[in-house]
């Protein structure tokens, strides 16, 4: 999976729905709860969140100041050996949801 930031001259928002195979849930959760703290701590990151939903699947939440600052965190060792390694914890690929905002 390639990610594609659309193009956008503000914030960027997405939502993002991580289904682990059930031997490696665990496991992917561990992973990603990892990556919070280096994220939120990233130039360019407003608000980094991971969820676990009532059927497993982890949801995470980002807004970034700019395409450029995700993309940039997306370049990341450790993002880049996720995106390699993903598919050894997910039942299915990521799904990746973009939010533009409503109003102020």
């Amino acid at each position: 999976m390639s990610i594609t930031i659309p193009s956008s001259s503000g914030p960027v928002a997405l939502v993002g729905v991580a289904r682990p195979r059930p031997e490696r849930a665990a496991d992917l959760a561990s992973l990603l709860q990892s990556f919070v703290a280096p994220t939120r701590a990233e130039e360019g990151a407003v608000d980094y969140v991971l969820h676990t939903a009532e059927n497993g699947d982890l949801v995470f939440y980002e807004r970034w100041r700019s395409a450029e600052d995700l993309a940039a965190h997306l370049a990341l060792p450790h993002m880049q050996e996720f995106q390699d390694h993903r598919m050894e914890y997910l039942a299915e690929d990521l799904q990746i949801r973009w939010l533009t905002p409503v109003g102020d």
